[in-house]
Parts: structure tokens; sequence; C-alpha cells
């Protein structure tokens, strides 16, 4: 995902790069070159901040768009519009510069929902009051909830670029993880359906992970909910009239990916997958599987009781903020067999997992209800990943029967916008659908085995902060 996308005067790219190359005219979210803006913000204590939990992360745009107006001026001053990516295509399709709820904006319409004058206040206090020049135009003025159409559908030139009908309907835009949340959020089989609740109650009870890359964990709910290291509450951002808890970790597939190719062993497993026309994910399953049998331990899990994984490998977003945040594995040896980088991908699965369940707590800790997971993307298809994932956080996993959530997602949008349903929520009852449906263990040895890796876990970070501390006074 794009966080900001820099548009001239005349639509042309800006760059956002230190050699000025136009065609560098975006910055992606998991850049994080923003920290120093990001900390000093935060310093500023502002009420608005308690919108993302009590202070930006450098991923987010507001602390990205401070270090572009400090260290590139001149294209600071060419830039005539501020877009995230969803936005400048729809506005690229359609001519409207109404703007979705991305995350600059649904920062601006849930704090002056609450707070008259706050959102003004805080530009002007971290130092980027020019956005406000010439009625937001910069960074919009008009915002939209999902399922709006934008202006007069197609423009003739955009719809014979596209191979479309003029006119044809364009709905707002939303974040990959937004759709994908509309996409998922009410597969539910008929026998999980809560008798005794209302879908508006029901619906408050799930969280929505967006596996790929990175993660989102978000969940949905009628009352405003503040957490400490949390994105939110963000009013009617994915599903209307609902507010939204969004949770994160920045590099989940990014991470297994990291572990796995940095191995001596990954080429040779690579190539044994390729003959056996399996992705080297499932190659290493398998070898899991076969080492639990040969090893006879008394579940697959229990493989990794030598090794431990803090997965902050690209800082920490959910729940303890801190961008600073680095990796771990616990319990290296100097074997250098696959069955030994199978070993570490498990142990990294699950370092992954337990950051999942620490998020999970940590929001029913301050409000949430959240008992039911949904997953998609690409690590969704992961059997292992997904089982783990229930084991450790207790909760049963939904999958979708449609395998591409986020572009459902992104189609519900369009049929709102065409006027085919009544709403979001209608259309996402209508179109979502359950697939596979993966319970916790109920090996009560399961359970124990868990609850004290995640121990384990916790303690990690602990002694991270120890270790900091004690080389920062070292070098004073």
């Amino acid at each position: 995902m794009v966080l900001a996308v820099a548009v001239g005067a005349d639509g042309s790219p800006v760059s956002v790069s230190w050699n000025g190359d136009s065609r560098r005219d975006i910055i992606v979210w998991m850049d994080h070159r923003a920290a120093d803006q990001a900390g000093r913000i935060n310093s500023q204590n502002s009420v608005a901040l308690q919108f993302y939990g009590g202070g930006v992360y450098p991923e987010m745009q507001v602390p990205k768009l401070l270090w572009v107006k400090e260290n590139l001026q001149e294209s600071w001053s060419m830039v005539s519009r501020w877009m995230d990516l969803g936005n400048w295509l729809t506005y690229r399709a359609t001519g409207d510069d109404t703007r979705s709820l991305s995350h600059m904006e649904q920062w601006r319409e849930s704090v002056s929902r609450d707070m008259d004058g706050a959102d003004e206040d805080f530009w002007v206090e971290i130092g980027l009051e020019d956005l406000y020049n010439g009625s937001n135009k910069k960074i919009g003025h008009d915002v939209a909830f999902p399922g709006h159409p934008l202006g007069s559908g197609l423009t003739p030139a955009s719809a014979k670029e596209l191979g479309l009908l003029p006119g044809t309907p364009v709905g707002i835009s939303l974040i990959d993880a937004y759709a994908g949340g509309i996409g998922v959020m009410e597969s539910v089989p008929d026998e999980d359906f809560k008798s005794d609740m209302s879908d508006e109650e029901a619906i408050c009870h799930r969280m929505v992970l967006v596996c790929g890359t990175s993660t989102c964990h978000m969940a949905v709910s009628k009352n405003k909910l503040f957490i400490p290291g949390v994105w939110g509450p963000f009013w009617s951002v994915m599903i209307p009239e609902f507010w939204l808890t969004e949770c994160g970790q920045s590099a989940t597939g990014a991470l297994l990916d990291y572990v796995v190719q940095n191995h001596v062993a990954a080429p040779l497993l690579a190539n044994q997958a390729a003959s056996q026309s399996v992705s080297i994910y499932e190659l290493m399953n398998k070898i899991l599987l076969s080492m639990s049998h040969e090893q006879n331990m008394p579940f697959l899990s229990a493989l990794s009781q030598d090794t431990h994984v803090l997965p902050d490998f690209h800082g920490n977003r959910s729940p303890v903020a801190d961008p600073k945040s680095k990796g771990v594995i616990c319990g290296l040896t100097l074997d250098t067999s696959e069955k030994q980088l199978a070993l570490i991908y498990l142990a990294t699965i699950q370092g992954i997992a337990y950051g999942t369940r620490h998020i999970v707590d940590h929001c029913n800790a301050h409000g949430h209800k959240i008992d039911t997971l949904l997953a998609c993307g690409g690590l969704a298809k992961n059997s292992l990943y997904i089982q783990e994932h229930a084991d450790i956080t207790g909760c049963k996993i939904i999958l979708p029967r449609e395998n591409e959530s986020v572009l459902l997602g992104a189609a519900i949008l369009g049929a709102v916008a065409a006027k085919k349903f009544s709403g979001v929520h209608d259309a996402m009852k209508a179109l979502n659908a359950a697939g596979k449906v993966v319970r916790p263990s109920s090996d009560p040895r399961v359970k124990k085995y868990h609850e004290a890796k995640y121990q384990i876990f916790r303690s990690l970070y602990d002694q991270q902060l120890s270790h900091r501390s004690t080389m920062v006074q070292a070098l004073q």
C-alpha cells in the first residue's frame, strides 16, 4: 500500500527522493525514514493523538509529510496535492477529488467529530499548517464514506484508457486491508451465528486478519474504544456506523521470506520443492510433520521447545508501538540442515502468532470482546500458519470461500456505488461466504505448551528494553 503520492499542479508527479527522480513520487507504508519526525510529533502530547493509541508511528502519512517538508523543500513547494494511492486512482478516473477515509482523512474525520478545532490546531502544532492553505486542497477538503459514488463515474478519457463505458460508476476507494475486511467480515457459517446476539453485536466479536507481507488486524465496535498503542477508533472508515480499531504487525510474510531465504539450506530446499511442484513452505510443513513422528513428539508444535522468536524485525506496530524494537531468534546452533531451517520457520510462525495473541488480549482488555478470527491473504493459505494461530490465540479461525477477499471487498464498494445494494453492510451479508473453519486444538498439553512459550515471547521484549537502557547508559 502506498501512503503518499506527490502530485504537482498540472497533475504531474513530484519526486520524494533525494535524487530528484520524478518517477519516485510515492512513499510506501513500510518506509521508516520519518522515525525522528514521529517522535517529535508525539512529544507534543496533542489530544488528537488519542486516535492513534497515544502516538503516531513512522509508517503513517503525517510524519512522512513532515519529513518531506524538512528534507526536500523544493519538492514540498511543488506539490499541489498529497494523496493516498486509492484516492489518486479514483481522482484520475473521475476527476472528483473527494477523498476516502484513508489514514490521513480518517484521523481528521474522527478528531473533528469529537473535538471541534483540535484537528487544525494539531497541524499548526507540528509545523504542517500550510497543508490547510487553499481550503485544504493539498490534503483534500471533502471526504465520503465507503460505498459513495464519485462524480459522474468514469470520464470519457479514463473510460477509453480502461476499455469501459463513460459514466461507469466508481466507488470511493479504501485502504487495501479495509477492502479485505469488507470482503470477509460477514463470512460466518450459519452454525456459528450467535442466536442470542443481534447482527450488530455479533460482528463486534470478530477480528479480521489480512495476512500478506505484513498483517493488519481489524475489529469494529459501536462505541469508541481508545486503546494504548493501537490505531483508532476511526468512525465509519470500513463499515459505516461502526468504529474501527486497527492493529498490525509490520513484517509477517516478509519476515518468513527473510528467515528462510537467508538460511544456507534454502537453495537446496527450493530445488526440492520445485521438483515436487510445491512451495518451499509446503515442503517445510511436510518436513516438520515427519520430524514430529520421528522424534515421537506429543504434537508438532513441541518441536520448537528450544527455539523462540520475537518477530519485531521491522519494529512493533501493535500493541507496544515501538518502531525501535528489534527481532530476536533465541536458540541458534551450528546446525545448517534443512531440518534446522524448518524448525526456525516453525518458531517464526509461532512468534508471529504470539504477537497476534498479544494484540487480541490487549484489545479485549480495553473493551473489545473478540472470540473469532477471520483470515485472508497469502499466509491464510498456509495450513500450519493458520493452525498455530488458532492454537495460540484460542480462537476459531474462519477462512472465506473467496480466496481474493480484498478484490471481493473492492467489488462490493463498486456494487454499492452502482446502487446494486442499499449499503455496504447489506452487500457484505449477501456476498461474503465462509469456507473452512479451523478450531484450536482440544489437547490441554498444546494449550499448556503455548502458554509457556507465550511468557517467554513476552519476556524477549522486556529483556530488549533492559538491554537498550544498559547500552544507552554505557554511551553517556
